[in-house]
């Protein structure tokens, strides 16, 4: 088990549907990470930013966007996460790529998608809950809109971090503060976020406040909004197992299966 989990978060820009420039971009941006770095989390939809033209942009799992994650994270020695379009079975998804240092895959899919948006009409909605086993620390990836139910996010499975990428226009980000703070208090754990920044094809505006927050809801990484910035942090076990066991919270929680 390792006891500390050293995480890039990088808040940046991105193309409108394009996945070369976005994916040549995050590259120059991996040249100025430390080498010892455990995770990188990239934003929701970062080939393409958050698009319903799922038909023309989507990808494979044997695209160039998975094998390029999975070459960069056995590259940098690390593992990389972030979301993108992806066919299958004829089926569109917001699937969260985690692609481990060996390359080796795990999937997440959008559980709950955005139909302000109409991203209900366009991508599948994912039915599986995922936990990753990374370094002796577990992690749950979600996306962007299921920050908003907390009964999805609800930590049953003792995680140490709860991941969220997002797309999150600057008109709501007063709750992407408030949320991402209440699931590290609610559930006793690291909640990350990271978010993008400027404004979309639509003229939708993104401002990132992309942030850490510990056990106790405090922020512990000091990124400024609307801007283009890499922040490492370095994640504590010992922070996450001491106030567990002194405050006992998750002990207390209702007992319930969601169907």
């Amino acid at each position: 088990m390792q006891n500390q989990l050293k995480t890039a978060i990088i808040q940046t820009d991105l193309v409108w549907e394009d996945a070369k420039a976005n994916r040549k971009n995050f590259e120059q941006k991996f040249e100025e990470l430390p080498s010892d770095i455990d995770l990188i989390i990239l934003p929701e939809m970062f080939t393409t930013a958050f698009t319903m033209n799922a038909e023309a942009v989507a990808e494979t799992m044997d695209g160039k966007s998975v094998a390029w994650m999975k070459n960069h994270a056995m590259q940098l020695d690390t593992a990389l996460m972030g979301s993108l379009i992806i066919k299958e079975n004829d089926k569109f998804y917001n699937r969260m790529i985690f692609a481990f240092p060996d390359g080796y895959i795990v999937t997440y899919d959008k559980r709950h998608t955005f139909s302000l948006a109409g991203e209900d009409k366009v991508f599948e909605a994912g039915k599986e809950k995922v936990i990753i086993d990374y370094k002796g620390w577990k992690l749950c990836p979600l996306i962007c809109y299921d920050l908003r139910f907390p009964v999805w996010s609800r930590n049953t499975a003792e995680y140490d971090v709860v991941i969220y990428v997002a797309n999150w226009p600057k008109p709501r980000i007063a709750a992407w503060d408030a949320l991402l703070k209440a699931r590290a208090i609610e559930n006793m754990s690291y909640a990350v976020g990271v978010n993008r920044i400027g404004i979309d094809d639509k003229q939708n505006e993104y401002c990132g406040h992309s942030a850490v927050y510990d056990v106790l809801g405090n922020n512990i990484t000091p990124i400024r909004p609307n801007k283009d910035q890499i922040e490492t942090v370095t994640l504590e076990k010992k922070h996450i197992t001491y106030y567990r066991e002194k405050l006992k919270f998750l002990d207390d929680k209702d007992t319930f299966t969601i169907m």
